[in-house]
């Protein structure tokens, strides 16, 4: 069975903290308040499980925080450093100063995103709704401008209104529609070891949500060929949040509430990082079968893990109050019994690391 050593039991200082890489086969929770170290000890597990199993990894970053999983440290072994190197790790971006660009496609979204990306209900806009549900674009030669006139010109007044609604939204105008370029969706379904889509670069917030929509989508509906992947979704309650905002954001809770509840057996396993349980969707949240839980103050957020999380000891679950920056109570089916770690150090550089207060340099 490979292991994945990420750093030393705090009881034991000596001892090296091994998780199991098949217990990723069911979804993780990843919990931190904000300076305890969540995202840097994240990266510590994802390097290991890069270098010990053949684990497709995707990763759906909003802070750059993964963007540089490409770059080693000075520090590491020559020959983690050759396994490392020898990966297929790529790197989308949604900046429009950095390459290759994160991009994906208006008509690959299901009838209900689509709706979500215009926010349109089907009961409140019927009749929009109605028009976009008998519009079907030619996903082969679709071309937003040509599209958006064929509807101005129908003659339809149903259709000339969803016309206006799209050209008032400018939706068609946004950077994250793939015209001749690639696909990200495309790129997941070939299942490099890491594919890093970067979401926070978009001008228009919900271009980010719909990048999102887009590859879960796709991933589910490719769900019965059983390649299995593991959906590292960072500060998940952007994209997942108790309580959803609006018809875009409630598409893509419902699709990640779906992934959680029937993903497991298709080989669609969710890894969900977030300061706060309470910002995660309960239907999600309670799905999760390992809890990695980091330095947590809040009572209420405390209670709620001790809630869900049953099977780690509540004493632990308390303790992280006091735990050190990097310092992780592992529970779940990827540790043998719940323990406290001290995370080891990064293999390879973070992206979205804090910026520090500028210091002045007084020379004596």
């Amino acid at each position: 069975m490979n292991t994945l050593p990420v750093g030393t039991r705090v009881d034991a200082p000596d001892s090296p903290m091994n998780l199991k890489a098949k217990g990723f086969n069911r979804h993780t929770f990843w919990c931190g308040q904000s300076g305890s170290g969540k995202t840097y000890a994240l990266g510590v597990v994802l390097e290991q499980l890069v270098l010990n199993t053949e684990l497709p990894i995707l990763i759906l970053d909003p802070n750059s925080d993964f963007t540089k999983m490409r770059e080693l440290r000075d520090t590491v072994r020559p020959e983690d450093r050759a396994a490392l190197e020898a990966k297929d790790i790529r790197v989308f971006h949604s900046s429009s100063d950095q390459k290759p660009r994160l991009h994906t496609r208006f008509t690959e979204l299901s009838m209900k995103a689509m709706a979500g990306v215009l926010k349109m209900d089907p009961i409140k806009d019927a009749e929009e709704f109605n028009a976009l549900l008998h519009t079907e674009p030619d996903r082969a030669t679709f071309n937003g401008q040509e599209f958006l006139r064929e509807l101005l010109l129908s003659g339809d007044p149903a259709r000339q209104k969803l016309a206006k609604r799209i050209d008032n939204l400018q939706v068609l105008n946004w950077d994250v529609w793939a015209l001749s370029e690639s696909n990200i969706t495309d790129t997941v379904a070939e299942r490099p070891d890491v594919t890093v889509a970067d979401l926070g670069g978009f001008e228009v917030a919900d271009e980010s949500k719909t990048a999102a929509l887009a590859i879960l989508e796709a991933l589910w509906r490719r769900r019965n060929e059983r390649r299995p992947i593991l959906i590292v979704i960072d500060e998940a309650h952007n994209l997942c949040p108790a309580e959803p905002n609006g018809p875009l954001e409630q598409a893509l809770t419902d699709q990640l509430i779906q992934i959680a509840a029937e993903g497991r057996k298709f080989g669609l396993w969710l890894l969900l990082s977030t300061q706060r349980p309470t910002k995660i969707h309960q239907n999600v949240l309670s799905q999760c079968d390992n809890l990695a839980l980091l330095r947590m103050n809040a009572p209420r957020d405390l209670q709620e893990i001790e809630s869900v999380f049953g099977f780690a000891p509540a004493e632990l679950i308390r303790r992280s109050s006091t735990f050190t920056q990097g310092q992780v109570l592992f529970a779940g089916g990827f540790v043998e019994e719940p323990t406290v770690a001290q995370m080891g150090l990064r293999l390879t550089a973070e992206g979205g690391a804090d910026v520090k207060v500028p210091i002045p340099d007084i020379t004596v």
